[in-house]
C-alpha cells in the first residue's frame, strides 16, 4: 500500500469524462463505491492469512483457467510500481499464467474503467496497487461477482461483505527497522571518525503523506536506528505526492541543509537518493537498490516482495480455493526483504548485525513497536484504540497494544501506527 489513511485526510480524486464498460454502460459518471455504513456493533471478522501457495502443485488445466489483470498507479519509472511489475511478471511467467498490465491509472474513476476493460479482456483476477484505487475496485467487485479483486494496500475488505474483494500488505515495518539498524551503525561509525558528535546524530526522512503507512515506516526506521545509536533524532518532511522527483530532491536537500547526516525516504522517485549522492550524504532507499546511480552513498534498501501474494492470488483461484479477506506478507514467508548491503559505504559488521536482528524479529524475541522502547509526549504507550474497521469515521475501535507491543499488521494487513513518537520531528504536516 500502499497509501493508507489512518488520520482524517482528503484524497484528491482525478475525475475525467468517461463512459462505463463491460457489462454495465453508464451515460453519466459513476460515483465512487458506496462507503460501508458506520456500524460499531457489526460482527467484523479479521480474516487474515499469510500462508504461501506452492505453484508447483498447479496442473496445466488449472493454470489455463486463470488470467490476471494488473492496475498500476504509475509505470516503471516509479520504484514503487516497478517493484509490483517485476513481481507480477515473474510470478505469472514462472507459473505460465496469462496476464494483462495497465499502467498510469490514477486513483479515480479511471481505475473502475480499467477494471471493466480487464473484465472484458477475460481476466478473472484483477489486482490494483494503490490506496486510492480501493473504492473503485470495490465498485467493480460489486458489479462483477464472478471476478476476484485484490488490492494493496486497502483497509475495507474485512468490512465490505464482498467475498470477491481482498486486501494485502506486508510487515514492511520490519524491513525498515532492519534498514534503520544499518543507518544507526553508519551514524556510529561517523561519530567515531569525528565527523560529528553523538548529540548531532540527526537523520532526515522524505515522506509522501502523513498516512499511517508512511508514519509506521519512518517510525520503525527510526526505532531501528535508535536501537544501536541511542542519541539519534530524526526530522521528517512530506511532499504531498507519491512520485515527484523535484519535490523529493528538494525535500532531501532541505533536510541535509538542516543538519541531517543520513537520509531515508518513503516516496517513489530517485529524487532523494540523487540529492544524497551529490551531497555525499549516506542514504537508505526504498523498493530497490540505488547502488548503480549512487555508489558512494547507498547503504541498503528494504522492499516488499510481492511474488508470494501473486502466487496466492492465482494459485488459490486455479484450485477453486478461497482467498482470505486479508493477507500479510512477512520476513518469514519471504515477502519482506532487504537488498544486498553496499559494504563500500555501510559500517563494518552491518551484514552480520542485520542477520542477527532479522532472526530475532522472526522468532519473536524482538518486536519493532515494543512499547518500552519509545514514548509519546513523554509517556509510555499502554493502550491505543486503532481505526481498524474503516467505517469512514476516523474513530478508533480496536485495542492494538497487547503484551507490551503495538500489534502492527496483525489484526489487519494494512498498517495502523499513526502516532508521533518522541525523538521524531514532523517539519510539515499539510499533507
Amino acid at each position: 500500500m500502499k497509501k493508507l489513511v489512518s488520520i482524517a485526510l482528503v484524497l484528491v480524486l482525478v475525475i475525467g469524462m468517461f463512459a462505463g464498460c463491460g457489462a454495465k454502460k453508464e451515460e453519466t459518471p459513476a460515483a465512487p463505491a458506496e462507503q460501508p455504513a458506520a456500524n460499531p456493533d457489526a460482527n467484523v471478522v479479521f480474516d487474515n492469512d499469510d500462508t504461501p501457495f506452492d505453484v508447483s502443485t498447479l496442473t496445466a488445466d488449472e493454470i489455463a483457467t486463470v488470467k490476471v489483470g494488473f492496475i498500476f498507479l504509475h509505470d516503471e519509472n516509479s520504484t514503487y510500481d516497478l517493484n509490483f511489475m517485476n513481481a507480477a511478471k515473474t510470478a505469472c511467467d514462472n507459473a505460465g499464467v496469462s496476464y494483462v498490465i495497465r499502467t498510469n491509472i490514477p486513483e479515480g474513476q479511471e481505475c473502475y474503467d480499467a477494471a471493466c476493460e480487464l473484465v472484458d479482456d477475460g481476466c478473472n483476477i484483477i489486482f490494483a496497487d494503490s490506496f486510492g484505487h480501493e473504492d473503485f475496485m470495490i465498485q467493480a467487485a460489486k458489479e462483477f461477482p464472478e471476478v476476484e479483486f485484490c488490492h494493496a494496500t486497502g483497509t475495507k475488505a474485512h468490512i465490505s461483505n464482498l467475498p470477491n474483494y481482498h486486501n494485502a500488505f506486508a510487515t514492511i515495518y520490519e524491513g525498515r527497522y532492519l534498514a534503520g539498524v544499518a543507518a544507526g551503525m553508519k551514524l556510529n561509525e561517523m561519530i567515531a571518525a569525528g565527523e560529528f558528535t553523538a548529540e548531532e546524530a540527526k537523520m532526515g526522512y522524505v515522506g509522501a503523506f502523513t498516512y499511517a503507512e508512511v508514519i509506521s515506516g519512518f517510525t520503525s526506521f527510526f526505532l531501528g536506528a535508535r536501537s544501536v545509536c541511542p542519541t539519534v533524532t530524526m526530522d521528517v518532511t512530506f511532499t504531498g505526492s507519491w512520485y515527484d522527483e523535484t519535490a523529493e530532491k528538494e525535500g532531501a536537500q532541505n533536510l541535509i541543509n538542516g543538519g541531517c547526516k543520513l537520509i531515508s525516504q518513503h516516496a517513489d522517485s530517485m529524487g532523494a537518493p540523487t540529492a544524497c549522492e551529490a551531497a555525499g550524504v549516506p542514504n537508505v532507499s526504498y523498493n530497490g537498490s540505488t547502488i548503480a546511480a549512487c555508489p558512494n552513498t547507498f547503504i541498503v534498501s528494504s522492499r516488499i516482495n510481492w511474488i508470494p501474494y501473486m502466487e496466492v492470488m492465482f494459485g488459490r483461484i486455479a484450485k477453486g480455493e478461497k482467498i482470505n479477506a486479508d493477507w500479510t506478507g512477512t520476513l518469514a514467508n519471504g515477502a519482506v526483504v532487504l537488498t544486498e548491503v553496499n559494504e563500500a559505504v555501510a559500517a563494518a559488521g552491518t551484514v552480520e548485525a542485520l542477520e542477527e536482528v532479522k532472526a530475532e524479529l522472526i522468532n519473536g524475541t524482538r518486536h519493532v513497536f515494543d512499547t518500552s522502547t519509545f514514548t509519546v509526549e513523554g509517556k509510555e504507550l499502554t493502550s491505543y484504540l486503532a481505526d481498524l474497521n474503516d467505517w469512514g469515521d476516523y474513530t478508533g475501535e480496536t485495542e492494538i497494544v497487547k503484551d507490551g507491543a503495538f500489534r502492527e499488521s496483525v489484526d489487519r494487513s494494512a498498517p495502523a501506527f499513526d502516532l508521533t513518537i518522541d525523538g521524531i520531528t514532523l517539519l510539515d504536516t499539510r499533507f
